[in-house]
């Protein structure tokens, strides 16, 4: 039976109910999942956008060095992101998982939990972020007269890591009632005024000091563009006296999560600061512009995985095993293509890119072009597996592993840049042998709960292996020989390729039953919008 609390009103119940109902009786989730999804998608083109025309102006006003620190700043103090507590993430789920209750004191309480943690792990967040912003001049190698900029550039990305851990709560409360895409317009909106923010601070003349304000500004805007939308579209949102019992619940819930997310930034952000430590502030200017298109890819990718997930999810519970399978095949065979062909792309005109965009000293060469591509089709498909894992609640060796995976990638990278001088061809193959361990043991940890055989698996892997490495091949030799002398030659090339090279993945390296079942689902997801 629902209990109502004494402070709710009959219309707040109201409400809640016809909300509830709406929650039970309707058969659209895959729409409000592709709604969400969408919503994603359309804030990240505006992001790549931004950072298309916010780059260059950086990289100008703050020189080679200067970008490179910023880079690696940014980087690095978000690595102290686990320690706050990550309260949102916690939130998210919880409320996702009370949709249908009408216990608003309840509802309200969780919020006042996720508040109460964030207290709790303030003075942690703000020690580790303060000691990895006192030695992060000295780490990157930069001039004894601008260690004090960058310390306090560093000190003031702490407190926006400090506030987006706040300002998160209010979204976490929007998406956990599946209305993540009520924000379209008004987020993407923002992203483009903090691009012109970071412009502004740019040409201000005030360096990284400056644009680490506007960072900050920015997440102020953000936070209260969430609590503004939040307020106004979930009704009982709120805050209630939190229970010290249920805090509790909150930190431990948060615990392998907050590993997990620990093992992420390492996976996509330790690369950058292994490179700018052991290697220089140059070279990290060099890899991330090369790696911001292929970098894109990923999160494309991960989009479409998240859309994907609920449903999986449903299957997975409702133990239907052989349904849960295809959907997996189809979900990493979908990733397997974008990822491929998109690489593909990269290899064969990411120079004429890089030469347009900042200019051609820029370009790495094509076998640190290549390594990279191959980094991120191998992190699309690992992200695309960690998703599926976490629908089977064993997160203990899927994070235990991934730790192992990141910090054997960092040293061999390490090793590679440093005692080698590899560059960032030690980088990126230091990192693809460190993530070979997690490539291997979580589609084995997969095929254990689904029950798939390992030489299915096998067997699955070697057509799709075949054709990218004859892809990719292909692409690195017209890389070599093909230039595009304008951005309208550019796109219009890009265009003509994606085409050539998609027809060419998806009849070579898909079976014919999996082209069907690929189409199909597109179909549906097409037809939920």
């Amino acid at each position: 039976m629902v209990q109502h609390k004494p402070g709710q009103t009959r219309k707040a119940r109201a409400t809640v109910s016809r909300m509830t109902s709406r929650v039970l009786s309707d058969g659209s989730l895959t729409k409000k999942a592709s709604l969400n999804a969408m919503a994603s998608g359309i804030d990240y083109a505006a992001r790549l956008v931004v950072g298309l025309l916010v780059s260059p102006i950086l990289l100008t006003r703050l020189g080679d060095a200067g970008f490179g620190v910023w880079q690696v700043l940014q980087k690095l103090i978000g690595h102290a992101g686990p320690a706050s507590g990550r309260p949102g993430e916690a939130l998210k789920w919880v409320v996702a998982s009370k949709q249908s209750s009408q216990d608003l004191h309840e509802k309200r309480q969780l919020v006042g939990n996720a508040v109460a943690v964030w207290f709790l792990f303030l003075p942690v967040i703000a020690l580790v972020g303060a000691v990895l912003g006192w030695f992060a001049p000295i780490w990157l190698h930069v001039p004894s007269g601008s260690y004090t900029s960058v310390r306090i550039a560093a000190a003031i990305l702490v407190a926006d890591l400090i506030m987006r851990s706040l300002t998160a709560l209010p979204q976490a409360v929007l998406e956990g009632e599946n209305m993540g895409y009520k924000r379209v317009g008004l987020s993407t909106t923002l992203v483009f005024v903090g691009g012109l923010l970071t412009v502004l601070a740019a040409v201000s003349g005030g360096g990284l000091v400056a644009v680490a304000m506007a960072t900050l500004a920015t997440t102020i805007l953000s936070g209260a563009m969430y609590l503004f939308i939040t307020r106004s579209r979930v009704a009982w949102f709120g805050i209630a006296k939190p229970s010290i019992h249920a805090a509790g619940r909150f930190v431990r819930l948060s615990g392998w999560f907050l590993l997990w997310n620990l093992v992420m930034l390492l996976m996509k952000g330790g690369d950058v600061i292994v490179l700018g430590i052991a290697g220089s502030a140059t070279l990290v200017t060099s890899y991330t512009l090369t790696r911001y298109v292929p970098e894109a890819i990923t999160a494309i990718v991960a989009l479409m995985i998240f859309a994907v997930m609920p449903g999986l999810g449903g299957v997975i519970g409702a133990g239907q095993h052989e349904r849960a399978i295809r959907v997996r095949s189809e979900t990493m065979s979908l990733a397997w293509l974008m990822a491929t062909v998109a690489g593909a792309m990269v290899l064969v005109w990411e120079r004429s890119f890089l030469t347009l965009w900042v200019g051609p000293g820029y370009y790495p060469g094509m076998l640190a072009t290549l390594l990279i591509v191959t980094m991120v089709l191998q992190f699309a498909l690992i992200r695309t597996d960690s998703n599926i894992i976490d629908l089977t609640l064993n997160l203990r060796w899927k994070t235990l592993l991934g730790l192992l995976s990141a910090v054997m990638s960092m040293a061999i990278g390490w090793v590679l840049v440093s005692a080698f001088g590899l560059g960032i061809v030690g980088l990126a193959t230091g990192f693809i042998a460190g993530r070979s361990i997690i490539s291997v043991a979580y589609p084995t940890m997969i095929g254990r709960f689904l029950r798939i055989r390992p030489q299915d698996q096998v067997r699955g892997m070697v057509r799709p292996g075949l054709v990218t490495l004859a892809l990719f091949a292909t692409a690195a030799w017209a890389g070599l020989h093909v230039d595009a002398s304008s951005w309208l030659m550019l796109v219009l090339s890009v265009g003509m390729s994606v085409g050539l090279v998609g027809v060419a993945a998806f009849f070579c390296g898909l079976g014919a039953t999996r082209r069907g079942e690929m189409v199909e689902r597109v179909r549906e997801m097409v037809a939920a919008r």
